[in-house]
């Protein structure tokens, strides 16, 4: 775990700097990713790394576990609440089409959106870069928002799965109370990612290395053909034949 963790650090930094940042800035969900991706941050970035708690009508227990990443790893804090822009904003949404806030998915994704924009604030700001806390087993079967805390400039977990990711925290010295959570993307009151998922993280960690029982592994292909859309570039319409560029 030690040379995972020095390898994700370094990548971190060198990622960060050849790009011409200055330092890491992440959500602090206060949620086992986070944490870990935090304490990776501090290592790379020792004096340069800032964790942005954003409640947005969300469990309370989340931002104070946010703080409590931050006070463990020292990493600088700072707090936005979204919870005012976000009532407003499915308030003008209701008035323009009223089935949009109804909609627990649809109203859902406006808060990892509102969070993306806030951490893009902070980089714009600070010459950072936005770290995000995907792991290898939720990119797989598209388990992010799109262009909400799927919108980010570089994904050191991206190549880890959960299961890596909770050794990893063990062996970084991630608190107890952020392991021991049943992890959740805190969309609504209740929610789990494993239920979300069809599966546990157990079973989708099983099928990505080519385990796992058949309707696991049909769960994840499904998954992970549906959400293909979310790991790749919007497409590009190719120019009419015989068109030029320059036209």
């Amino acid at each position: 775990m030690e040379r995972l963790a020095a390898h994700l650090s370094d990548w971190i930094h060198d990622t960060v700097t050849a790009g011409g940042g200055v330092g890491a800035v992440l959500g602090l969900s206060g949620g086992l990713d986070s944490a870990v991706v935090a304490a990776l941050c501090k290592r790379a970035f020792p004096d340069h790394t800032t964790g942005v708690i954003m409640p947005c009508e969300s469990d309370p227990g989340d931002a104070e576990d946010g703080r409590l990443t931050a006070r463990h790893f020292g990493v600088a804090q700072a707090t936005v609440d979204l919870s005012p822009i976000y009532r407003a904003l499915c308030e003008q949404l209701h008035a323009g089409c009223s089935e949009i806030p109804g909609d627990r998915l649809a109203g859902a994704n406006i808060k990892p959106r509102l969070r993306m924009t806030t951490l893009y604030a902070f980089a714009n700001h600070l010459d950072y870069r936005v770290v995000g806390t995907g792991n290898r087993s939720e990119l797989a079967v598209g388990y992010f928002t799109k262009w909400g805390d799927g919108g980010v400039d570089l994904l050191p977990l991206g190549n880890v799965t959960k299961t890596q990711v909770r050794d990893l925290a063990r062996h970084l010295g991630v608190p107890q109370r952020i392991i021991d959570k049943p992890p959740s993307a805190g969309l609504w009151a209740g929610q789990t990612d494993e239920g979300e998922i069809g599966v546990t993280y157990e079973e989708l960690d099983a099928c990505l290395e080519g385990r796992g029982g058949q309707a696991a592994r049909q769960t994840v292909a499904r998954l992970g053909a549906a959400s293909r859309h979310k790991r790749e570039l919007p497409p590009v319409a190719p120019l009419p034949p015989g068109e030029s560029d320059s036209t």
